[in-house]
């Protein structure tokens, strides 16, 4: 059977601001043409850098600015390829260009990656010297950053091998993994037929308001991926043993230090994160008891956690969900309304749920002289409300970013999600304040306590998971069985007594990909909210002097470290008070779903 027909079909992205379709051969021009201009950079600046009290300032200068230009638009097809991939995994012709354009990648790579590497190798004495000059000012942080990975480089001849070995390694194991998932058909009987379901659309049926569709939904899900348990669990397994062994080689003391080095922050503070996070899941558990009584239930099982508590809220097209998040920024400030909006009249957005498609929602940065572009399967529920307003807040930022330079446009992921969960923020208040009925007003604060939870206490779940399962393939090979049972301890302390965990749900980590492709990402997550949940309480008690400040900060993009940027607005994440604040917005949501539910069994 096909997929359904949600209110969102047709939206589809416009790629041809980077190149026409698969077989435009500008594709094949502009890899030769990086090629040419890496080979020529190589021939200028090979042996330049690494010289005694380092190079001239103006000499880094262009080489600097020269390999960012490089990098410009080797990323242009890069993302190309990426986009057209992820739109449909199972085209032929989109894998064959995702492949070549890697392959491409690497050689160019490899052709310019002594660049970084002599610059490493200067003396802290030098380094200093040309960190101080004005001249090199617009790319302090970049050149800074770059030196932090010194004692974890290895030789130019073991750095290039190890990056034509990711093509047939890490790489190839991620290809499995989202070739593999996204051609899953999911047999679901539904009034006397069977459906045959995405995964992004069983996925959607968790928040029925019919508990036996709920729990078909879960039952379905698990039983399809349990039936692939030999390809997911050697993919997960392969890529854990890989990331250990670069771990080893390159002197990393814990898997999770890489990580944080490109997250420019340090591990006790996100220690600290973490332990504050667990030492309030007993807020869940009091929302979980709560969300029972609402349902009627004794207790609730997994696949009642977001059920919806009323059926008040509608379904939401697509069109509806758009003028709503323009509303909502609109308020916030006019410019993020105007930039939001080229996004659905630029077709810069890929919204429908068809076959083939890479499930779940990401927005896709390119370079700063070009657009963002946003995937994500609308199935006309309101929570997909939500998840469009976070990717257009990717979206906003990349685009206030666009007066960086290449290599200040980026930010890490401690801040990457700033700007998503801030304006999912403006668009629930939006969202409850048009509401006048308590019954959809509860319903919609119990979708953002939901939304939230998911954002940090099950995303600390996950982090504690991967460090579970990088402790355990420290001592031996990783089994199905010993994967499904880390899983389940890692949950564990979330769920508590309050929520049951169903048997399938042994298989809850076999889906995720920021396992398969970014490792310890999940942790960033927990951040973001939290960071942004501080900020927001911010903007509620400042008003409009807060708005310049913190457009001041996306405008920044990844120009210095996280610490400074957040420094602007009074941040400071080694304050245990700072998580504190975010934790206490949260309680706060909490209460608000209490009283309102009081007043409505009153």
């Amino acid at each position: 059977m096909t997929t359904q027909t949600f209110s969102a079909a047709g939206v589809r992205w416009d790629l041809g601001d980077l190149f026409a379709a698969h077989d435009d051969p500008r594709i094949q021009a502009t890899l030769a043409d990086c090629l040419a201009r890496a080979q020529a950079f190589a021939q200028r600046y090979r042996d330049t850098i690494r010289v005694p009290g380092g190079p001239d300032p103006e000499h880094l200068l262009a080489a600097v600015a020269e390999l960012e230009g490089l990098e410009g638009e080797l990323k242009r097809v890069i993302v190309f390829a990426d986009l057209l991939y992820a739109s449909d995994t199972a085209r032929p012709e989109c894998r064959d260009l995702k492949e070549r354009v890697e392959l491409a990648a690497t050689e160019i790579s490899n052709l310019v990656l002594f660049f970084d590497l002599e610059w490493m190798d200067l003396s802290d004495e030098a380094a200093a010297r040309l960190l101080d000059h004005p001249i090199l000012a617009g790319y302090h942080h970049y050149l800074r950053q770059a030196r932090r990975w010194r004692p974890h480089k290895l030789s130019e001849p073991e750095e290039r091998l190890l990056n034509e070995r990711d093509n047939t390694g890490r790489r190839a194991f991620a290809r499995i993994f989202t070739e593999l998932t996204t051609s899953l058909r999911f047999p679901m009987d539904r009034n006397g037929k069977t459906d045959v379901l995405t995964m992004s659309e069983v996925l959607a049926l968790v928040y029925h308001k019919e508990r036996e569709v709920r729990r078909r939904a879960y039952t379905t899900l698990f039983e399809v991926l349990s039936k692939h348990d030999l390809v997911l669990t050697s993919t997960y397994e392969t890529l854990v043993q890989d990331h250990l062994t670069m771990d080893r080689l390159r002197g990393f003391d814990h898997p999770m230090a890489e990580r944080h080095l490109e997250n420019e922050i340090d591990p006790q503070a996100v220690e600290q994160m973490m332990a504050a996070t667990e030492a309030h899941y007993g807020i869940a558990h009091r929302y979980f008891r709560v969300k029972a009584r609402l349902l009627g239930l004794p207790a609730l099982a997994l696949f009642d956690q977001y059920a919806p508590v009323s059926d008040a809220l509608p379904a939401c097209p697509f069109d509806r969900a758009r003028d709503m998040v323009l509303e909502a920024f609109d308020a916030f400030s006019p410019s993020f309304r105007q930039i939001a909006r080229q996004f659905f009249e630029g077709r810069w957005i890929d919204a429908e749920v068809r076959q083939g498609k890479r499930g779940g929602a990401f927005c896709a940065s390119t370079t700063p002289g070009l657009h963002p572009y946003i995937l994500c399967n609308y199935t006309d529920n309101l929570r997909d409300v939500v998840t469009l307003a976070h990717e257009l807040g990717h979206g906003l930022h990349a685009s206030l970013a666009r007066a960086q330079t290449l290599f200040n446009y980026d930010t890490p992921l401690t801040t990457a999600e700033t700007a998503s969960v801030f304006a999912e923020f403006l668009v629930f208040d939006h969202l409850v304040r048009t509401q006048k009925d308590p019954q959809v007003q509860l319903a919609l604060i119990c979708g953002k306590i939901e939304d939230t939870f998911g954002t940090v206490f099950r995303q600390n779940v996950l982090t504690r998971f991967e460090q579970a399962i990088f402790e355990r393939r420290g001592k031996g090979r990783l089994t199905a069985e010993a994967i499904c049972e880390a899983w389940i301890e890692a949950n564990r302390p979330y769920y508590g007594d309050a929520v049951e965990m169903t048997d399938g749900y042994r298989w809850g980590w076999s889906y995720i990909p920021h396992f398969i492709h970014t490792r310890f990402y999940c942790y960033s997550y927990v951040f973001g909210e939290l960071l942004t949940l501080s900020l927001y309480r911010q903007y509620k008690e400042e008003g409009a002097p807060f708005v310049s400040r913190y457009i001041g900060l996306l405008e920044a993009g990844g120009s210095d470290s996280p610490a400074s940027l957040l420094r602007t607005l009074g941040v400071d994440f080694h304050d245990p008070a700072f998580w504190q604040k975010g934790l206490d917005e949260i309680r706060g949501l909490v209460e608000r779903a209490e009283e309102l539910a009081g007043e409505l069994r009153s």
